[in-house]
Parts: structure tokens; C-alpha cells; sequence
């Protein structure tokens, strides 16, 4: 039996606002539901970087919990982006998101996307890393990026499947869609296994 089999009787949720995560649940041929609860993002500062995604996912899941009927099951998500103990955030402004793009470029920086899947009887938290190395990136390419892709909802301040991704580039090692924010293969199996 295939997964879109076996989630016939569950009224799947993605617990997200985001357009990419929207785009590939879609895209693997998903019925869901977009519900969306504003957590706040805080974590220990103690928590190590490992372990902020999906931390953060699992809070996003656990907002849900009171609202879950029997078939419900929600997936929420959380990325961030390492370049060694920095953690990089969404960007609050065009200066910000340079400051951000500038330190990525010519270096290798690691993706976390932490992925939570709930129903109102039981919860699994995961994590994908991905490393991903830019290519030297001169300022006007940087600005010119920023003004035209506008990346200001995404950690790290780029989109791996827009320019930065086509152009910027210059290896990854890993799972691209966990790069874009939320990682399919381990998803798949994963919500596979939490249904059987």
C-alpha cells in the first residue's frame, strides 16, 4: 500500500505558512490541510545547534496538540543555517541579509531542518543536515540577489531553489529539499512508519 494510500483515512495538516513546504507536500501528491498556530521561536541557550530545529518544529507541534481530532496528524518544520557556532536566522532587513550572504560566500555552511510529525496520541521529532558550500560571491551579485529575490523569510537569507541555488551554488551534500525546507525522503519514511 502506497502512502497516499494509507493517509486516506487521516486528515493530514501542514502546521506551516510557508509556501515552499506547501509547494513539495504538493508536489508528492499529498492531500492536506494548512493550519497554522504562531509559536514563539525561543529556545535554551544552551541548546546546541544541532538540536534548535527540531526543538523549534517540536514546539510548533506541540501548539497543535489541543486541536487534534482522532485522524488529525500535523507536520511542522523548522530551518536553520550554521556557519560554524553562528546561527542564522530570517533576515531583518536588506543590510542584515547581506551581512548573512557575505559570510556564506566562499565558505561551507550546514542546513538544519528539523521536521515534527503529531497526532493527539503520539509524536516524532527528526532532523535532516545538509551541508552546503557558495561560491566566492562578489557584493554586487549579493545586492543584486537581495533586491530581486527579496529573501527576507528564509534562514540563512536565500533560497536554494531560486538564483543563489542556480548560480551562487557550488556544492551541497545532502538532502536539497531539506536545504529548501523540509526534507521528503526522510519525511516519507518517516511518516510511513508513524502510521503502519
Amino acid at each position: 500500500m502506497t502512502l497516499n494510500q494509507k493517509l486516506a483515512s487521516y486528515n493530514l495538516i501542514l502546521g506551516s505558512k510557508s509556501p515552499r513546504r506547501s509547494y513539495l507536500l504538493n508536489e508528492m501528491g499529498l492531500d492536506f490541510e494548512i493550519r497554522v498556530i504562531e509559536t514563539d521561536e525561543i529556545y535554551p541557550p544552551e541548546t546546541s545547534i544541532d538540536e534548535i530545529a527540531p526543538l523549534l518544529a517540536e514546539l510548533k507541534g506541540n501548539a497543535h496538540i489541543d486541536q487534534l481530532k482522532d485522524q488529525d496528524i500535523v507536520i511542522t518544520a523548522d530551518t536553520i543555517v550554521a556557519l560554524g557556532k553562528e546561527v542564522m536566522g530570517k533576515p531583518a532587513d536588506e543590510s542584515v541579509a547581506f551581512e548573512m550572504l557575505r559570510k556564506l560566500s566562499g565558505n561551507t555552511h550546514i542546513v538544519y531542518t528539523g521536521i515534527c510529525i503529531t497526532s493527539n496520541e503520539k509524536q516524532s521529532v527528526y532532523c535532516e543536515a545538509t551541508e552546503v558550500t557558495f561560491h566566492e560571491l562578489s557584493n554586487e551579485e549579493i545586492k543584486d540577489y537581495i533586491s530581486t529575490c527579496k529573501p527576507f523569510d528564509k534562514a540563512g537569507s536565500y533560497g536554494i531553489q531560486e538564483w543563489m541555488g542556480y548560480a551562487g551554488l557550488k556544492k551541497i551534500n545532502g538532502d536539497f529539499y531539506g536545504v529548501m525546507g523540509l526534507p521528503l525522503q526522510l519525511l516519507y519514511r518517516k511518516l510511513n512508519e508513524f502510521i503502519s
